[in-house]
């Protein structure tokens, strides 16, 4: 019986894949990608599927999951808070990116803390430049080291050469070419977190914009602002079944701007806007779509388009589309989707 992708998404989403692969070891992952290359077989990487929407038809061809585990250390945190210093962690693909920021607030490695709650793997991470309440994860990479498909060799790319920006990075831009093997990261040793960025997290932990608060306490704020906005996983929760935000947030010249919504000046003379300020004002609120069928914008938070339980991609894509385009009719900008879309499109 073939494997369904539903079963490997959080959007509980997708049909079968024709062939299906477990790789459990950085070698059995570089030979699963090398024999299908070799084949002329259209591949898919699959991490932890909180990043994919995937067709109603399925892949036709090889489906590699990244099983692969393993995370190293150089230094661990001393007894001495004297010697906290500079830290340097190598993980494997594979492992749970969760799991990899409880074991840095219990170190007290200091960086990815606010990057608690997000679902999906180590692996993933680079790809999109994760990011939330005002951390992303290139702020903690040294380089990432990958399997190159088109050179057919492993590739190490420091961190300043991985093209990272919001939400991007080389890997994404040049999307299927790279096959992400381990991450390392650099990060301090302290027993308070970074800066707090944002100002959400800044008034939940009661610290000033720029503060800082211990590593437990910010990981136990995140979680507690993603859980009441249903971006963190719970099987019991359909409004955690999603692909977390579906749309990124636009960036648009200043006078393209709306009256009223959050504008974030950037360097290069654009202003980011928030994608779901404009899907509210634009008219689709919160659990919008929930009366007419199994789809619907979750009751928590409008960003994300979630499966009720008996949803199909293409149901799912079409709510997309009325969201896009209402936002488009309303606001004249384009929402871009966020996750990767796999054999269908918008």
């Amino acid at each position: 019986m073939s494997e369904l992708l539903a079963d490997h998404t959080t959007l509980r989403l997708g049909g079968p894949a024709r062939r299906w692969v477990r790789a459990t070891t950085e070698q059995e992952l570089v030979a699963a990608v090398a024999e299908a290359d070799d084949a002329g077989e259209p591949l898919l990487v699959l991490g932890g599927g909180s990043n994919l929407v995937v067709a109603d038809e399925g892949f036709a061809g090889t489906v590699v999951e990244v099983a692969t585990s393993g995370i190293s250390a150089d230094a661990d945190s001393p007894d001495d808070l004297a010697c906290l210093g500079a830290v340097t962690i190598t993980a494997a693909a594979g492992e749970s990116w969760d799991d990899l920021v409880a074991l840095a607030v219990e170190k007290g490695w200091v960086g990815i803390e606010a990057l608690s709650g997000i679902p999906g793997l180590v692996g993933a991470t680079p790809i999109q430049n994760v990011g939330a309440y005002g951390q992303e994860v290139s702020q903690t990479i040294a380089r990432v080291r990958t399997w190159d498909r088109q050179a057919r060799a492993q590739r190490t790319f420091a961190a300043e050469d991985c093209g990272f920006g919001y939400r991007t990075s080389r890997f994404k831009q040049e999307p299927g070419r790279y096959v992400v093997l381990e991450v390392t990261f650099l990060m301090r040793q302290a027993t308070l977190g970074a800066p707090v960025a944002y100002a959400e997290l800044a008034r939940t932990l009661d610290v000033e914009l720029g503060g800082r608060a211990p590593m437990t306490a910010v990981r136990e704020a995140v979680l507690g602002l993603r859980g009441g906005k249903g971006m963190v996983l719970d099987a019991g929760d359909h409004d955690t079944w999603s692909a977390g935000s579906f749309f990124t947030n636009p960036f648009v010249e200043p006078d393209a701007v709306p009256e009223g919504a959050p504008a974030y000046p950037q360097p290069d003379g654009r202003v980011k806007t928030s994608a779901a300020w404009l899907i509210e004002r634009a008219g689709f609120g919160k659990g919008y779509g929930l009366d007419r069928g199994p789809v619907g914008l979750s009751t928590k938070h409008t960003l994300a388009l979630t499966n009720r339980g008996g949803a199909t991609t293409e149901e799912l894509l079409a709510l997309a589309r009325e969201v896009r385009d209402g936002v488009r009719a309303a606001y004249g900008i384009e929402l871009v989707n966020e996750p990767v879309l796999v054999g269908c499109e918008l």
